[in-house]
């Protein structure tokens, strides 16, 4: 069973509504929409880092 940490977390309405318009949009929950969004961060923090290092 893949391992998950449980993390609650308020947003701005603002935030929330971008979420639900996003989730409905490509049809996955909202949990997943946040999770996508934190890891194409992730990507670019790590691309700025690596291109900083060079």
């Amino acid at each position: 069973m893949k391992e998950e940490a449980k993390l609650l977390c308020r947003f701005p309405p603002d935030i929330k509504a971008f979420l639900e318009r996003q989730s409905e949009k490509y049809g996955c929950s909202m949990n997943s929409e946040v999770v996508r969004c934190i890891r194409e961060r992730m990507e670019r923090v790590e691309l700025e880092m690596k291109t900083a290092s060079d």
